[in-house]
């Protein structure tokens, strides 16, 4: 069962994790930041193979918990924006213009690793 979200540990040696509740940028677990899983604040990518859950899992989080895991969320990204002196306002600009061209950059990023 999910209880409350939270950034997670985050392990020094970057190992995966799978399911739980500990880690931060684990996959498929409960709480924490990370992705495949339910209840956590954000997703966050630690660049391992994602295991995901089932969408009846994640549909099953009781509703207090999504809240808090959104405000959460919301409060992470905020203050990320603070952080590299961007507003709201520059952020969604931003979106809009990277979106537009979201899939040509990771088609150039796979030629470039291919060809390196």
């Amino acid at each position: 069962d999910v209880s409350s979200p939270k950034h997670g540990k985050v392990d020094p040696d970057n190992m995966p994790h799978v399911g739980g509740n500990t880690w931060a940028g684990g996959t498929g677990g409960r709480d924490t930041a990370g992705l495949g899983g339910k209840g956590g604040p954000y997703r966050l990518d630690a660049g391992h193979r994602v295991y995901q859950i089932s969408q009846a899992e994640k549909d099953a989080v009781p509703e207090e918990v999504k809240r808090a895991a959104r405000e959460m969320g919301e409060k992470a990204f905020k203050q990320r924006l603070k952080e590299i002196q961007m507003s709201e306002y520059d952020a969604s600009t931003y979106e809009m213009f990277s979106g537009a061209v979201r899939r040509q950059v990771q088609s150039l990023r796979i030629i470039l690793d291919n060809l390196q």
